[in-house]
């Protein structure tokens, strides 16, 4: 009995052995993978983070998710830095004022810095810098509202950088209807808005659909003649009744059309747990006479009532469904790094931790070429497709 006893340890021994050491390998191939190739996070909120609290995000810094070091040891390589515009300066306006000025604060961080970063305007931009060991910053506009019912703005925003605009953000604006919005004045677009989705077509400039209505999504669908891509968005499968989020319909629709989902991070957008905690936070919130953002007020709720965050393999079903649903060629990365709180899953605190990801997907058997797919792959085969259709017109 002994005997058999010690060749069982032995055995669960040597397994455990290799699965630690299987474990290894993938991680050290995970890295690999983020160093070797593009990778695209298609929003991180760096600009107006920096607006608020600015930071030398050339070196290490104290807070946020993005920096300089990070960014290298993450693989992290062309981050859309997100131009974000509160939806209140639809009616005070400033929104012009304020997206110039982060595209500035962009323009500076290069300045700074150039052997460690570069701005890229246009798909191939990415290639060139990737070889010379450079982070290229692309640009893309979280709300339509700078653009103020004036299509030479629209136009002007090109000119600086802007390669996609978020057409609305939280509240519905002049262009679009917002999902959080329960108002949908325009039941979809506005007129001027179905001018602003031929005008970015003519320019070369990608449609972002996250935040918009689902009215808002057809009816764009059915005017562009190029794909759209949603750069920070997750799914409604996983989080019923959250129209910030798209639900499966819309993803075939999307992938009809040639276009990506970048899936967002934050956990209230990949679990319905953490979802149903923000709800029940707001609404304890008001029961107590509290503001939302009363720092003692959350610190005293969480010590009774803790966060659920998300993890590495919740974020991955995300991408899984997408892949089962519609194919491996309309899913990519949008975390919304620096501007989902404190809210991020467990394994995706920052943008040093992709390979986190990379190795999640390992595990569950997607390849390497898939996997680039996911990194950079299907972004850039729609901005390309979206220079195209602009090269096209404008011949």
């Amino acid at each position: 009995m002994m005997k058999f006893s010690k060749i069982a340890m032995l055995c669960s021994l040597f397994a455990l052995q290799a699965h630690t050491a299987q474990a290894a390998d993938l991680a050290v191939e995970a890295q690999r993978i983020a160093q070797q190739y593009l990778l695209i996070d298609t929003h991180i909120d760096v600009p107006y983070r920096l607006q608020e609290h600015w930071e030398d995000v050339t070196q290490a810094t104290a807070k946020g998710e993005f920096d300089y070091p990070r960014a290298k040891k993450g693989g992290l390589n062309a981050p859309f830095m997100s131009v974000y515009i509160p939806a209140s300066y639809e009616k005070t306006g400033g929104g012009a004022l304020l997206a110039n000025q982060l595209i500035d604060s962009m323009e500076a961080l290069v300045g700074r810095a150039p052997d460690k970063f570069a701005m890229a305007y246009r798909s191939d931009d990415l290639a060139v810098q990737f070889k010379q060991g450079k982070i290229s910053l692309a640009l893309g506009m979280e709300n339509g509202t700078p653009i103020n019912g004036k299509i030479e703005n629209l136009r002007h925003f090109y000119q600086r950088g802007i390669r996609y605009i978020t057409l609305a953000h939280s509240e519905s604006n002049h262009i679009a209807d917002s999902s959080y919005d329960l108002r949908r004045p325009h039941k979809g677009l506005s007129p001027f808005g179905e001018q602003v989705v031929a005008e970015m077509n003519k320019l070369g400039m990608m449609i972002d659909i996250s935040h918009v209505s689902d009215a808002a999504f057809y009816k764009v669908l059915s005017l562009t003649k190029a794909p759209v891509i949603a750069s920070h968005s997750s799914l409604r499968a996983f989080v019923p009744g959250f129209e910030r989020n798209m639900d499966d319909k819309m993803i075939q629709a999307l992938a009809k059309n040639g276009g990506v989902i970048q899936i967002n991070f934050g956990s209230s957008f990949v679990i319905s747990q953490a979802n149903q905690w923000g709800l029940q936070f707001k609404a304890a919130a008001k029961a107590a006479g509290k503001s939302q953002d009363d720092e003692a007020y959350r610190a005293e709720y969480l010590q009774k009532h803790p966060y659920p965050f998300a993890n590495v393999d919740t974020v991955i079903k995300h991408i899984d469904h997408v892949v089962k649903l519609v194919g491996i060629e309309h899913v990519g990365i949008g975390s919304d790094f620096d501007g989902v709180g404190d809210s991020l899953p467990d394994g995706l605190k920052d943008v040093s931790m992709y390979p986190n990801l990379i190795e999640g997907l390992l595990k569950r058997g997607y390849s390497e070429a898939d996997i680039v797919k996911i990194m950079s792959g299907n972004l850039l085969r729609v901005w390309r497709q979206v220079e195209a259709v602009a090269a096209a017109s404008q011949a």
